[in-house]
């Protein structure tokens, strides 16, 4: 997988073959309402947080981050909003957006992309999606959060 030195929203040309193709993710709007727009966006990442702050596998990434959470629960449910076709705000409100370099003071290795994962993969579970956008969704954080440890390599490497 490319690393993503800029990282676009989800498309049409990344989605699995196993995605019906009638579902139409990565198409406009149709993830973003897929997962219940700017409120069923905000609930995931809530739960993404709670996941975070109670799962002992977590606790590597939950360190990373401040005692409170409220920007960066704000930051990734705006970000999140754009990238799965909804409203731009997360530029208006918090500027340009590289994933990559938004982590690079952070050491990611494997567990910590597979915390990440597994706090967001809970989240999700717990979602009233339909099972193909969980799925779909959850192949598609997974590459940035690869992008993330790649670049992350890249620069313990320096």
């Amino acid at each position: 997988m490319p690393l993503l030195a800029r990282h676009e929203p989800a498309n049409r040309n990344t989605m699995n073959k196993a995605i019906p193709q009638d579902e139409n993710y990565g198409f406009e709007d149709t993830s973003f309402k897929a997962a219940g727009g700017f409120e069923g966006i905000q609930k995931l990442v809530k739960c993404f947080y709670q996941f975070m702050d109670q799962l002992p596998e977590a606790k590597i990434i939950r360190a990373m981050h401040a005692e409170d959470l409220s920007l960066i629960d704000d930051k990734l449910t705006h970000f999140l909003c754009y990238w799965l076709g909804g409203p731009r705000q997360y530029r208006e409100k918090y500027g340009p957006l590289s994933i990559p370099g938004a982590h690079r003071h952070l050491a990611v290795g494997e567990q910590e992309r597979d915390a990440w994962l597994l706090c967001m993969e809970k989240a999700v579970e717990l979602q009233p999606y339909k099972p193909s956008f969980k799925k779909y969704l959850l192949q598609q954080l997974a590459r940035p959060a690869e992008g993330i440890r790649k670049s992350s390599q890249g620069i313990a490497a320096q």
